[in-house]
């Protein structure tokens, strides 16, 4: 149980960051939700949350690509609950195309969000956990973590960048009471993948239907999409006592993509 533990997730408010924010809830913590959507909807599923699992639920709207804007929403938790006791690094974009004809802005938006934000929430949440000793950080990377696809160079960089980050940090804080690890999802039907979907279309020249039986199933063994509660389930297991042996661990969940 995580009574009493105070977790931030950003992009929470869909996909699997809301699935882990409600996971995290189930066992007893305060959550803090982070991402993107109608204000109406939010605060909605705030309330939500909060009456389902009978914890505090916050929402900070923090623009993750901007460090200030990092540090006001760690600096307005901490002055709310007193730490963040869980950290999941979750939120992330993506840009389907050929490096040649890759935008600029493009690349430096998804190292923003998907690798740098990331560096940032943990400088700034690790020192309170330190002082408790005890935290978990929990960093949401992808198969593309351990192998690349064509067209997806900023998100590969940025992922296999998240593991590394996670290795690096785990080693910094082994001996605190505190876990680093990394989730590495297959294919999951989430916004982001489907999204994503019409680009590769495009970048292939085939159809949509190819897209999903040919390129993201056909990566998994399984032929099967990873779903939502499955990495929900494996970041409540990290954010558990019981996991606390379980420190710089890059863990796929893919159907077996990576054991190729």
């Amino acid at each position: 149980m995580l009574k009493n533990r105070t977790a931030l997730v950003t992009g929470s408010t869909s996909g699997i960051g809301l699935g882990i924010a409600e996971a995290l809830a189930r066992q007893g913590a305060n959550i803090i939700l982070n991402g993107l959507g109608p204000a109406d909807e939010i605060e909605e599923l705030r309330k939500r949350i909060s009456q389902e699992w009978g914890v505090a639920v916050r929402y900070n709207g923090a623009d993750i690509a901007k460090p200030n804007a990092i540090e006001a929403m760690i600096d307005k938790a901490v002055a709310e609950f007193g730490v963040v006791d869980i950290l999941v690094n979750n939120a992330g974009i993506q840009h389907v195309a050929p490096i040649e004809e890759f935008p600029v802005e493009k690349w430096d938006a998804i190292i923003a969000i998907n690798l740098s934000a990331s560096f940032h929430t943990i400088r700034l949440a690790l020192p309170g956990m330190k002082r408790r000793r005890w935290g978990r950080v929990i960093n949401i990377a992808s198969a593309h973590a351990l192998v690349a696809s064509p067209f997806k160079s900023a998100y590969v960089a940025a992922k296999h960048g998240i593991a590394g980050l996670t290795k690096t940090v785990a080693l910094e804080a082994a001996e605190s009471g505190i876990t680093v690890n990394a989730i590495c999802p297959g294919y999951v039907l989430t916004p982001l993948v489907e999204k994503q979907i019409p680009d590769t279309a495009k970048a292939r020249g085939i159809t949509i239907e190819q897209v999903v039986n040919d390129v993201l199933l056909a990566a998994q063994p399984t032929k099967q999409f990873v779903t939502v509660a499955q990495v929900a389930s494996l970041a409540a297991y990290l954010a558990s006592d019981e996991a606390a042996s379980i420190t710089g661990a890059i863990l796929p969940i893919d159907g077996g993509w990576t054991a190729h």
